[in-house]
């Protein structure tokens, strides 16, 4: 098999997530900022480019508003070298973006997705690249969810995050630890998903 051609897309490392009003909980900051600082800096040393995406909205919303503290790249991604810089207003990375056109211009076959929030934008990201014929990677310990209440019920952000990193590798990407990404990314090698079925049957039991 042939090597990946990858891109690692940092997503929404913003003050927001960090200082703002919508502190990340699970995995914890003090463990998902490193992880995302060593993942940028390993993908620089592979060559491998690094796009980072920043979400914006308009100067009087709540959150991101455009040209805020909150808005801005945390500390952690924004003086490291980047190949592009996407900017948007959608959850999905490639929702009105260059992105698609980008990757193929650069002949990415597998984009590797680390950043917040993971239940959010890096869900939306992750099901469009695939949905696309494009391979993706979770970083699983370079991301992060928040908790939620509403009508619908009460989720933790530990509860949202390790479902949605379950959910990613039954189908829509690899999901690994930073640790294994970079020996992968330095072996040049691929790192398989799951699938559902199998998925399915051990939660069962079956297996």
């Amino acid at each position: 098999m042939s090597a990946p051609r990858r891109a690692l897309l940092v997503i929404d490392v913003q003050n927001e997530y960090v200082t703002g009003n919508l502190p990340i909980e699970y995995p914890p900051l003090s463990q998902s900022l490193p992880n995302i600082a060593k993942a940028i800096d390993a993908a620089n040393a592979a060559g491998v480019p690094v796009v980072v995406v920043q979400h914006e909205e308009s100067e009087d919303s709540p959150l991101f508003a455009r040209g805020s503290h909150g808005w801005e790249l945390h500390s952690t991604v924004a003086g490291k070298p980047r190949a592009h810089l996407i900017k948007k207003s959608m959850a999905s990375a490639f929702a009105g973006t260059d992105l698609a056109a980008w990757l193929a211009e650069h002949e990415i076959d597998t984009l590797s997705v680390a950043g917040y929030m993971t239940h959010n934008c890096d869900a939306s990201t992750v099901i469009h690249a695939r949905h696309a014929g494009i391979a993706v990677e979770f970083l699983s310990d370079a991301s992060g969810s928040l908790p939620y209440a509403n009508d619908a019920g009460r989720v933790s952000a530990e509860e949202i995050h390790r479902a949605f990193s379950v959910v990613f590798h039954s189908s829509f990407a690899a999901a690994v630890p930073t640790a294994q990404w970079i020996a992968a990314l330095q072996a040049g090698a691929p790192i398989a998903r799951d699938n559902i079925l199998l998925s399915n049957r051990r939660a069962r039991g079956v297996l």
